[in-house]
């Protein structure tokens, strides 16, 4: 697909600001580009992520182990937003909810993002190296496809799913590595789960934008499913709890654990409400909700670890 160059205004001349304010407003346009100021990303990541460590660590994770985990999940999610936003620098400008974007409107240069996307990765770098061989090659191997991801959306017709491959569910199997030095059987079911559970919200997300997303010829699932969004949505959603479940039973978990996923239910049945009428707000408000999706099972895991049943 050709690139779309858009047609911006110049900005105003902000040279004979003070070097304070200019600063200021720099690192201001940096955070926002990092989506410091939407912390709902990250906790979406993070959840899979200590979900794993939890497990792998029977309640106990390494202090250490959990410490670059934070971190990391905190820096590869900004590296993320700063290589999705390189990657649609031509195409947000024509979408509204991404039009103000500090690449869409000009107020940031490509090379000032990539220069700061690669400082991410090596901040990402030093923290990995923290940890075993095996939990190093696994991160190789999800920055690669972390890297990748933007570009997928030109062609792949459910780049959503591929997020969740790529990014989304990734630390599940890293938390393992780094806990346990091994993949079990369990790692691989809660990892499906993870990544079923980034292809819904994402999906959600989708949906928000799917007119514009007609109209320029951007991929995505909310587009390939059509009138059966919901349904192919509510498939998923009995995927991702269905494969909790058996991480359960894999585990010999109890109440506590079983609580959780039945209060992640509890919500993917709201979510079904807020997205009955595919009006954007409702959407979006779903999507941002899916934050309370991975709290709850979290909650549950950390309870079965303190009380057992």
């Amino acid at each position: 697909m050709a690139a779309i160059t858009p047609d911006i205004p110049a900005g105003p001349r902000s040279s004979d600001a003070p070097l304070s304010h200019r600063l200021v407003r720099r690192v201001t346009e940096y955070t926002r580009l990092m989506r410091l100021d939407r912390p709902v990303g990250t906790w979406l990541l993070l959840w899979p992520a200590l979900w794993a460590l939890w497990i792998a660590g029977a309640g106990r994770p390494h202090p250490q182990v959990l410490i670059v985990f934070v971190l990391g999940v905190f820096v590869m999610r900004a590296a993320g937003c700063v290589i999705n936003d390189y990657a649609d620098r031509d195409i947000d400008p024509h979408i509204r909810r991404t039009r103000d974007r500090p690449l869409a409107a000009r107020r940031v240069s490509p090379l000032e993002a990539l220069v700061l996307f690669v400082a991410l990765l090596l901040i990402a770098l030093f923290l990995v190296t923290r940890l075993d061989p095996l939990t190093i090659k696994l991160a190789c191997v999800g920055a690669a496809l972390t890297v990748s991801y933007p570009f997928l959306k030109r062609f792949f017709p459910m780049p959503q799913l591929y997020l969740g491959i790529s990014f989304g569910g990734w630390s599940v199997l890293m938390g393992f590595a780094a806990q346990r030095g091994v993949l079990p059987r369990v790692a691989w079911v809660l990892y499906i789960a993870a990544v079923i559970w980034a292809a819904v919200y994402d999906t959600i997300y989708a949906m928000v934008d799917r007119e514009d997303d007609l109209k320029i010829g951007i991929k995505s699932s909310a587009i390939l499913f059509a009138d059966m969004d919901k349904f192919l949505i509510g498939v998923m959603q009995a995927m991702m709890l269905y494969a909790l479940v058996l991480v359960g039973r894999n585990m010999e978990y109890g109440t506590w654990y079983y609580a959780g996923v039945t209060g992640a239910g509890v919500l993917c049945l709201w979510h079904q409400w807020l997205i009955r009428k595919r009006e954007p707000a409702g959407c979006l408000r779903a999507f941002l909700n899916n934050q309370y999706v991975g709290l709850v099972i979290f909650v549950g895991i950390l309870l079965q670890h303190v009380y057992g049943a």
